[in-house]
């Protein structure tokens, strides 16, 4: 039997007689090395830190610490200089219609064109002078309509049954357009002979009425007052057959030829509505006088003119003096400030106030441009045409009814050579010491401009050759138009 191995002394000697147990142990004390630095790692992670954690016991939960925040630094400034923003290029303006606005066939010249997106004016010749319009007036005269009666209103002409047996009353409402026969030059016109045949018929089915005669008519034009003729007017545009007097009844705009333009005008336009009544009755003989309608009268008929959207495009059109001055009028009457042409100075300023112009310096004698006592200046025209072209309100009706330079209306016969042909929008004006145009430019270069001139004193008919000519030299400068 061989004796037992000799023990070997020490850790040496322990680690050689159990070999496996030491192995286990050193392999724990490996993982518990490395589970420690595994720790610390996380905790400089999760706090931001390079300290390291304090050794944890491997039986010991793990414990929340609070860390203390990082202050957030302060920006330090750039010192580098920042390129600001680049503003856009002011317009090159160096196309003049200086030369143009010169012409001695222009007399006394005043003029402005605006750009009509950004209100700036580009041309001012006299711009703030407050003077004559011309018929350019009947442009403020539909603007107001609009804004006080609106687009949809109709005038009325009615009968009603009179104090008298055998009597009734033809009572205006202020509708010059009624027509004395089926048709006249104002379209969609009320007639005459549809008012008849409704009293015709009232008058047979009233038994107090019935199989009796209608004998006299009373004429009733109160809804107007003052003078009928304008002081300030040459009485020769009523014989000449532009304009009639301004009554509350009348028919035909007291044409003797209902369908034309121009025509010769009665002495007494409410008699002549009288006389057309009376025969569409079939009462000719009837006594005719003017007179007052009784209070509550029963009424035996009424017809209504076309409404303002039709009436004012045709005044425009034809610059059409009677039915500018029935709209001024009706005006002042809505608005309660009297029905004679002194309450035009109240009611036309009044009404176009409520577009947010300043209207305060404007001088209105009658609706339609005949006066030289009426003053308005470009700056203003200039100025209301902006929100004519906006389509403000129901200014777009104004628009749409505007003449149209070598198309429609009294521009049919001009710019018909010029390259503005169909981009001039415009009212035309003329009375014998001035001509004038105003409105609207569709430039060469696409920009909307608006403009007023007005040739004054000294002028006759080649003034609209010089105005034509001055107009489409705004057209073709366009938003490089020079002042200068």
């Amino acid at each position: 039997m061989s004796a037992p191995p000799a023990r070997t002394p020490g850790l040496r000697g322990s680690i050689a007689r159990r070999p496996r147990l030491w192995a286990a142990g050193a392999a724990a004390v490996v993982a518990l090395v490395l589970g420690g630095g595994a720790f610390a790692a996380g905790a400089v992670m999760a706090g931001g830190t390079t300290a390291s954690a304090p050794p944890v016991a491997v039986s010991a939960p793990l414990r929340t610490q609070t860390q203390t925040p990082t202050p957030t630094p302060t920006p330090t400034p750039d010192p580098r200089a920042h390129p600001q923003a680049v503003a856009a290029p002011a317009p090159v303006r160096t196309c003049s219609v200086a030369g143009l606005s010169l012409d001695g066939r222009l007399g006394t010249f005043l003029g402005a064109v605006r750009n009509a997106t950004t209100g700036e004016v580009l041309f001012d010749r006299g711009a703030g002078s407050y003077a004559r319009t011309a018929s350019v007036m009947k442009v403020l005269t539909s603007a107001a309509a609009l804004a006080v009666l609106g687009s949809a209103h109709q005038v009325p002409t009615t009968v009603v049954k009179g104090a008298n047996p055998g009597e009734v009353v033809l009572v205006g409402g202020g509708d010059i357009t009624l027509a004395s026969g089926s048709a006249n030059i104002y379209p969609g016109a009320a007639s005459m002979l549809d008012l008849a045949a409704q009293v015709q018929a009232a008058w047979a089915a009233d038994p107090s009425t019935a199989g009796t005669p209608i004998t006299s008519i009373v004429l009733d034009a109160s809804v107007f007052s003052g003078d009928r003729w304008q002081p300030s007017w040459n009485r020769k545009e009523l014989y000449d057959g532009y304009s009639s007097e301004v009554t509350g009844l009348q028919v035909d705009g007291d044409r003797a030829e209902p369908s034309a333009n121009v025509s010769t005008r009665s002495e007494n336009a409410v008699l002549t509505a009288g006389q057309a009544f009376a025969g569409a009755l079939g009462v000719p003989g009837a006594t005719l006088a003017e007179g007052l309608a009784p209070a509550g009268a029963a009424q035996l008929g009424q017809v209504l003119s076309a409404p303002l959207s039709t009436m004012i495009p045709d005044a425009l059109q034809r610059s059409d003096n009677t039915e500018a001055e029935m709209l001024a009028r009706l005006v002042a009457v809505e608005l309660g400030v009297g029905n004679d042409f002194a309450a035009l100075q109240t009611a036309i300023p009044q009404a176009l106030a409520r577009y947010g112009l300043d209207t305060s310096g404007l001088v209105i004698a009658d609706g339609s441009g005949l006066s030289d006592d009426n003053g308005v200046s470009p700056d203003f025209l200039t100025r209301l045409f902006m929100k004519i072209n906006a389509h403000e309100s129901e200014l777009g009706i104004i628009y749409d009814g505007l003449p149209v330079g070598g198309v429609s209306g009294t521009l049919a016969g001009r710019f018909t050579d010029s390259p503005a042909a169909g981009s001039v929008i415009a009212k035309t004006g003329w009375i014998d010491t001035g001509y004038t145009l105003s409105g609207i430019v569709n430039a060469a270069d696409g920009t909307v401009l608006t403009f007023a001139f007005f040739a004054l004193d000294d002028v006759d008919d080649s003034a609209r050759a010089a105005l034509d000519a001055l107009t489409t030299g705004v057209y073709e400068c366009g938003n490089a138009l020079s002042n200068s």
